[in-house]
């Protein structure tokens, strides 16, 4: 870890050094704005924005004819995105599918690997997991017939923030037929030891899948060595795909002849593709797993902003998000110990993904002020404002005057000027 500095002029020396400082020209970034939310939604890039409209090129100019254009480049979108993405996770490129959204491939997921007996049926998921999943789980329980209470082991937290491995794998009893985990927890942003639990999964028979929405495009995963059943992520954090952008599906490969949970037409193989037939014909890899027609516009945005993935690398965009997050927290340390600031996530580098979780008393009424002296956060209840530099377009420099805002806020008490009534969003 580094050992870092006070000072504004130690900022831009830490900047000068980033090699990475030249991707923020490629984003959309406004002055007098610090942008800490990539974590929900990241921002526009240009590489994005001409990813669009050339979609909307080749659309108003080929019509039909798009399926065709550049020897088949939209009709294979997917595995054009899946080529880009494979570095990310450290798997095949036929091992992943670009399709739907999240909640939609969670669906589509559980319904193919979930397979109830009557030795074997309950799923295991934690008590602090991001409430889609939770929804997408209970809803194909219910689908199924059977009893939610009876099905699903939820494993408790500690401490409200955080999980135990031990506390997982005490879970995994011989009545369990799988298992959904987050890598990163979306609120403490604790990164789960994930090879060594899918390990235990597997030794116990038990199917386990990862849902990456808070680690993909800031966590390096090796998923040849971690080597899950399945995994899920959403494009529009840190990937910076767009709001909404087409999410992901992850298949390891020894379950490539599994009847896929939820068939739609662009599953069939594609040489018999637009034969329509009426019997279904999966597709020999994760491709089988597609459901309906790809979202050409919402994924040509993430195409484009995929190859400064690419250029950047995961393993130095990882380096950087730590010394980030790093920085922030000694920051955080060194000027708001004495206004009831808490660092809720682990300190440690192996245990933290992208963000920062500061909790305080007033943390909603401060989120509040932070936007109206331009700071873009993000707010969970019941007490934690998440903070995430993404590498690609924060600097150690935003993160100095982050902390200057916060200090102003809590020592001139600007947060009181503010109601406590619950926005729709924020």
């Amino acid at each position: 870890m580094m050992k870092f500095e006070h000072g504004i002029e130690y900022a831009r020396k830490l900047d000068m050094m980033d090699s990475l400082r030249h991707f923020k020209d490629q984003f959309y970034t406004h002055e007098q704005e610090l942008y800490m939310d990539g974590n929900s939604l990241g921002l526009c890039s240009k590489p994005a924005e001409s990813g669009l409209l050339e979609a909307f090129k080749v659309w108003k100019r080929d019509g039909i004819r798009i399926w065709g254009t550049d020897s088949g480049k939209y009709f294979n979108f997917s595995r054009r995105l899946s080529e880009k993405l494979s570095p990310l996770i450290g798997a095949s490129p036929e091992e992943i599918v670009v399709m739907g959204s999240i909640t939609s491939n969670i669906h589509q997921a559980i319904a193919t690997f979930y397979k109830p007996t009557k030795s074997r049926y309950k799923i295991v998921m934690d008590v602090l997991n991001f409430p889609t999943d939770l929804y997408a789980v209970k809803s194909l329980i219910e689908l199924l017939g059977r009893n939610i209470e009876e099905t699903l082991v939820l494993v408790e937290s500690r401490d409200g923030r955080t999980l135990q491995t031990k506390d997982i794998l005490k879970a995994f009893d011989d009545d369990v037929a799988l298992v959904l985990l987050p890598s990163v927890l979306y609120r403490s942003s604790q990164l789960l030891e994930m090879e060594s639990i899918t390990a235990a999964a597997h030794e116990k028979g038990i199917l386990i899948g990862w849902d990456l929405a808070h680690s993909i495009g800031v966590v390096p995963h090796d998923f040849n060595s971690i080597n899950p059943d399945f995994a899920v992520w959403c494009s529009y954090k840190y990937l910076s795909g767009g709001p909404g952008a087409t999410a992901g599906l992850y298949i390891n490969k020894r379950h490539f002849n599994k009847s896929a949970g939820l068939k739609g037409w662009f599953g069939n193989r594609d040489d018999i593709q637009f034969q329509l037939n009426p019997n279904f014909e999966q597709d020999v890899d994760a491709n089988g797993f597609l459901i309906g027609t790809p979202h050409i516009l919402s994924m040509a945005p993430l195409d484009a902003v995929l190859d400064m993935f690419t250029q950047a690398g995961i393993h130095a965009i990882r380096e950087k998000s730590l010394n980030l997050t790093a920085y922030l927290m000694y920051l955080i340390d060194s000027r708001l110990s004495n206004y009831d600031y808490t660092i809720g996530n682990p300190r440690e580098d192996s245990h933290r993904g992208g963000h920062v979780s500061l909790e305080h008393p007033e943390a909603y009424r401060i989120s509040l002020a932070l936007r109206d002296n331009g700071v873009i956060p993000d707010y969970r209840e019941p007490n934690v404002i998440r903070l995430a530099p993404v590498p690609l377009y924060v600097s150690f420099e935003d993160v100095y005057h982050l902390v200057e805002i916060l200090e102003k806020i809590t020592s001139q008490k600007v947060y009181e000027h503010y109601s406590h009534e619950r926005v729709t969003v924020l």
